[in-house]
C-alpha cells in the first residue's frame, strides 16, 4: 500500500511541477497515467483486505482519502489548464481501459484454465495408455512362460 501511495505522490508531484513550469498538461501524460494506475492498484488492494486490524483499516482509509484529495486537485488542474471536457473524457477513458484490462485478465485466466485442463486430459490419457501397455506386456510375458 505504501508503494502505491509513493507512486501516486511522485506522479502528482510531476504533474504539479509540469504545470508550475508553464508546460502543457499533455507533457505530463505519463505521470497522469502513472497516477491512475497506482490509484487503481491502491483501491484494488484496499478492497482485498487480508487481515483486518484497526491500524491497517485506518492506514487504508487515510491513503484513500489522500488519493481522493489529489484526484480532486487533478480534476481542477484539468479544468483550468486542459481543454474543455478533458476531465470527462479522461474519466471515460479510464473506465474503458479498466474494462479492457479486466476483460484481458478474464481471458488470460480462462486460457490458463484451458491449458491446465488439456494437460490434465493428456496426462490421464498417457497414464491409461501406459497401464494398458503394462497389462498387455504382463499378459504377453505370462503366455511365453506357459
Amino acid at each position: 500500500m505504501l508503494a502505491e501511495l509513493a507512486a501516486i505522490n511522485g506522479a502528482f508531484a510531476i504533474i504539479k511541477t509540469t504545470i508550475a513550469n508553464g508546460k502543457e498538461l499533455a507533457s505530463a501524460g505519463q505521470a497522469i497515467a502513472d497516477f491512475a494506475f497506482a490509484k487503481e492498484d491502491l483501491q484494488s488492494k484496499a478492497s482485498k483486505k487480508r487481515n483486518s486490524t484497526f491500524g491497517n483499516d485506518l492506514q487504508e482509509f487515510m491513503a484513500l482519502e489522500e488519493v481522493k484529495r489529489k484526484e480532486a486537485e487533478l480534476k481542477s488542474i484539468m479544468y483550468l489548464y486542459g481543454r474543455y471536457g478533458l476531465w470527462d473524457d479522461w474519466v471515460k477513458f479510464q473506465a474503458d481501459a479498466r474494462a479492457k484490462r479486466q476483460r484481458q485478465l478474464k481471458e488470460a485466466r480462462l486460457k490458463r484454465e484451458k491449458i491446465i485442463e488439456v494437460i490434465g486430459v493428456v496426462s490421464l490419457s498417457l497414464a491409461i495408455l501406459f497401464m494398458f501397455a503394462g497389462f498387455f506386456y504382463i499378459v504377453a510375458r505370462k503366455k511365453l512362460w506357459l
